[in-house]
């Protein structure tokens, strides 16, 4: 169906499992309340953002997947009848763990996962400790009201991803997010940050001729040395923000996008079909020396 009411969750998070993902559930239920069909939640929705510190301790936070959440929130998708986008930190195997986003679906069913493809690893974002990178490739799936692609933070700043992901079919692309400031840096740093971190997103939009969906967390984290910037937003196939959540509040948004906008503004604006694909080969090298 062409016009899809999406769910955006952005909230705080606790030291708590339990209430994360009381919270989550509640969250949820308030966003199809107001209509969504396909609801969104944040990156590691379930905890704090422990990749702050490398701390084998955060290791027993992971789970299975599918396994108690996506148990938990299949039942709440079948009984509102709604998508969930459930980002979760995975136990794949003793030992190895994946920063992973599971589908369910508007009738409960599990659809699948996601693996996120791009590890960071920067001060306060030491990733690579936790996650290995994904092994299951780009993804789309078929929902019952939309075929979706998902990306996971990282993953946003790369076009590739998006790319690809887009050639697969995505009919819009959802980027769930745990993204925010240094207390320390000034404001002028934090409006270039945000900004870049909106724009890259935004031309996946145009470039792909889709709807594009991040959702980001809020709150002082990491004893208040870290603020997540919140935000989340939706940008049509043009890049236009149709809606943008604030810098520090929780909030649960629908709002309805149209779908079929995509075949005109790749019409009017093919650049599918005046890609090279001939001519990109050179895209897999990890950089092009001259003397290569």
């Amino acid at each position: 169906m062409p016009n899809v009411k999406i769910g955006l969750v952005q909230t705080t998070c606790s030291a708590s499992k339990e209430e994360n993902l009381a919270k989550a559930v509640q969250k949820v239920r308030e966003a199809a309340a107001k209509g969504a069909q396909i609801v969104c939640l944040q990156e590691l929705f379930t905890s704090l953002y422990f990749c702050d510190v490398e701390a084998y301790e955060n290791f027993k936070l992971a789970e299975p997947i599918p396994g108690p959440s996506t148990d938990v929130l299949g039942k709440v998708a079948a009984e509102l009848g709604v998508v969930i986008i459930a980002s979760l930190f995975e136990k794949r195997a003793e030992g190895l763990y994946h920063n992973t986003t599971a589908i369910l679906d508007a009738d409960g069913k599990y659809l699948g996962k996601y693996r996120k493809m791009h590890i960071p690893d920067d001060p306060a974002y030491y990733e690579k400790f936790y996650f290995t990178p994904g092994d299951l490739g780009y993804k789309v799936f078929q929902t019952k009201f939309a075929k979706i692609g998902v990306l996971i933070c990282w993953d946003q700043w790369y076009p590739e991803a998006s790319r690809i992901t887009a050639l697969m079919g995505a009919e819009i692309l959802f980027y769930p997010t745990a993204i925010g400031w240094a207390t320390s840096q000034d404001e002028a740093t934090n409006t270039e940050q945000y900004n870049a971190w909106q724009t890259i997103q935004r031309s996946h939009a145009v470039a792909n001729g889709v709807h594009v969906v991040s959702v980001n967390r809020v709150g002082l984290e990491q004893d208040g040395l870290m603020k997540f910037w919140g935000g989340s937003f939706v940008a049509n196939p043009f890049g236009s923000i149709l809606y943008k959540a604030s810098h520090d509040n929780e909030e649960v948004t629908v709002l309805e996008i149209d779908t079929s906008k995509t075949d005109s503004y790749r019409t009017h604006w093919p650049f599918l079909r005046d890609r090279r694909i001939d001519s990109y080969a050179p895209i897999t090298k990890r950089y092009i020396d001259d003397n290569e």
